[in-house]
């Protein structure tokens, strides 16, 4: 009964400590979202940065397995290439010793007078409870809320880490217990794939040495035994990884899973013959069979991951073209139509920041494909050709197919979205999509058009022509201001240069159109003509429309006032007497509207 009670009390422990570092690991995530995505996603193709950056990152999100999926993910969306991803993985080998460490204040020693005793986890833990508790439930701003889940979680891991403590007190004077480790501490391999199994059980490396530190406490672990598993547990945390890394990934992503075991089997091998070296040369005698405390276990467990790291990172390419050789290149690969849409892959849903820098690359991309279109579809009006229509109505079903995949992913992504920031770049996105989506509908009316001005053989005026030339340059100029509004997140100077141009267009339209009336009341344009050019200036005035809808979304990104009315903003803007935006609406009257009016 006394062993079932333990064994129970020490799953809950574990349980809580798996729950803690749960939900440490978001509330770091949610707080440096954004610094994880400019970190990752400006990484270069130094190997040695990326060794830093993926240790940085695994000691902020607390695990080394979602790291590398994190990194599968980048890899997918072109953000990362497999070198780099590679380098990633070495260093989250070392960013996930960190727990351990922290771990490690289970041996604080301080007599009650000391400051030391409120950094013992008995202590910590309460205290981290409160914070956390108070941040959390009393305080609204979004930066407290996440600095009271990484408290609560850290004092939850704390507490689940004095309750497995507790837990196998009793094993300190088993004798059943000790005759298992002394059977064990002559078995090195035994060790090592016990820790493996465990690991893979678990799905926490952390929480292996969690336990393991936890048993340290019962003063009867030696270090003969402890070494071996603590490769075990290294060995484990990457079967995991290779599993998720296999599962509806490209080859480069399999090949990542696979660098990881290659790298982790090597660097176990290689430690493993050191350590028997040093212990047949007599290195450090007294430690072998020495009883480990937790920061010796901490301590092992970070030297072993950052000494292999430092001896197999100059090797990395060959660790990638082992993988590659694994993988193999002429492999049938499950794949997009479209390779740009293996940037919404799911796995960077984990940090919505990263997601929805995924999706905003993939809307600026489909914006380039609009306006490219938009240009196609004006050109036909000057020589129809059947094989430019052909390349418009591709273009149209790509951006079709980006639409209902960004739907789709931005739709699935909400319910991983905490945070007022990432809520609002999500819904501008939702509907800046839809926006550059009716863009590129836009250029398949002007193909139609042009197909009924080939048919009917139509003609334009010289006059007519050259004013199509004029207002398209001013369109293609939205369309880029545009593209750039999107590209800037954190500028909205661009943004701000839209909506002059918009209103310059529309003076533009309402002139051809009654220019154009007139030509048509003359007799010099045929009434199939006048049509057609009316419905032409109808489709840019909309196009320069949906332009300025995606301009107040970007605004209004970073300004609650614009994001509640769009409308209200407009018409304050247009009544007001603001000198930028009234000096940008003159320059654009001086480009492109004073040259039509002295057409002729």
């Amino acid at each position: 009964m006394d062993t079932i009670l333990m064994i129970i009390k020490l799953l809950g422990g574990l349980a809580m400590f798996l729950y803690g570092m749960e939900i440490m690991g978001d509330g770091l995530k949610q707080g440096s979202g954004n610094t994880l995505k400019n970190v990752l996603g400006k990484l270069t193709k130094n190997v040695f940065l990326g060794l830093l950056t993926g240790t940085l990152v695994t000691a902020v999100i607390q695990s080394s397995t979602a790291t590398i999926v994190l990194t599968v993910g980048l890899l997918g969306a072109g953000i990362l290439n497999l070198r780099q991803a590679v380098s990633i993985v070495l260093g989250a080998n070392i960013g996930t010793t960190v727990t351990a460490q922290i771990i490690r204040l289970m041996d604080i020693e301080s007599s009650g007078g000391s400051i030391l005793v409120f950094f013992k986890p008995d202590t910590l833990a309460p205290i981290a409870l409160v914070i956390g508790i108070i941040c959390v439930m009393f305080l609204k701003k979004e930066s407290a809320k996440n600095v009271g889940m990484i408290a609560l979680g850290f004092g939850i891991l704390f507490m689940g880490l004095l309750g497995m403590t507790d837990a196998v007190e009793p094993l300190s004077s088993s004798k059943a217990f000790a005759d298992i480790l002394a059977y064990f501490t002559n078995m090195p391999l035994l060790g090592i794939l016990t820790g493996l199994v465990l690991t893979v059980i678990v799905q926490s490396s952390s929480a292996m040495v969690g336990i393991l530190q936890a048993l340290s406490s019962t003063g009867v672990m030696t270090f003969n035994l402890v070494y071996p598993i603590i490769m075990g547990i290294n060995l484990g945390t990457c079967v995991t990884t290779a599993l998720v890394c296999s599962i509806g990934s490209s080859k480069d992503a399999k090949r990542t899973g696979i660098v990881h075991i290659v790298f982790n089997t090597i660097g176990t091998i290689l430690f493993m013959i050191l350590m028997e070296v040093l212990r047949r040369v007599g290195f450090m005698p007294d430690l072998w069979n020495g009883v480990v405390d937790s920061g010796i276990i901490a301590n092992f467990q970070t030297i072993f991951n950052l000494v292999t790291a430092i001896v197999l990172l100059p090797f990395t390419g060959v660790l990638v073209k082992i993988a590659c050789a694994i993988v193999k290149d002429d492999e049938v690969e499950e794949g997009e139509t479209y390779p740009e849409l293996a940037a919404l892959d799911s796995k960077l849903m984990m940090t919505p920041p990263i997601a929805l820098s995924a999706v905003t690359k993939l809307a600026v991309n489909m914006a380039q494909i609009a306006q490219e279109n938009i240009a196609l579809g004006i050109k036909q009006f000057k020589e129809f050709d059947a094989e430019r229509s052909t390349q418009i109505n591709l273009s149209e079903d790509k951006l079709d197919c980006f639409t209902d995949r960004a739907d789709h992913y931005l739709i699935e992504l909400s319910t991983h979205i905490k945070s007022e920031s990432d809520k609002r770049q999500h819904s501008m996105l939702m509907q800046c999509i839809r926006d550059i989506e009716r863009i590129g509908d836009y250029a398949t009316n002007f193909d139609e058009l042009a197909k009924k001005k080939e048919d009917q053989d139509v003609s334009f005026s010289k006059t007519a022509k050259k004013e199509l030339a004029l207002i398209n340059d001013a369109i293609q100029e939205i369309l880029r201001l545009t593209i750039e509004a999107m590209q800037d997140e954190d500028n909205d100077y661009v943004a701000r240069r839209i909506e002059p141009l918009e209103e310059v267009i529309d003076d533009m339209v309402l002139l051809l159109k009654n220019r154009h009336t007139d030509r048509l009341c003359e007799g010099v344009c045929s009434i199939n003509g006048g049509l057609i050019f009316m419905d032409i200036l109808t489709y840019l005035e909309r196009t320069a429309d949906q332009c300025s809808n995606i301009a107040m979304l970007v605004l209004g990104k970073n300004n609650d006032e614009i994001s509640k009315n769009h409308h209200l903003y407009m018409q304050e803007l247009h009544a007001s007497n603001d000198q930028s935006y009234l000096a940008e609406q003159e320059n654009r009257r001086a480009q492109y509207l004073v040259p039509i009016k002295n057409l002729k």
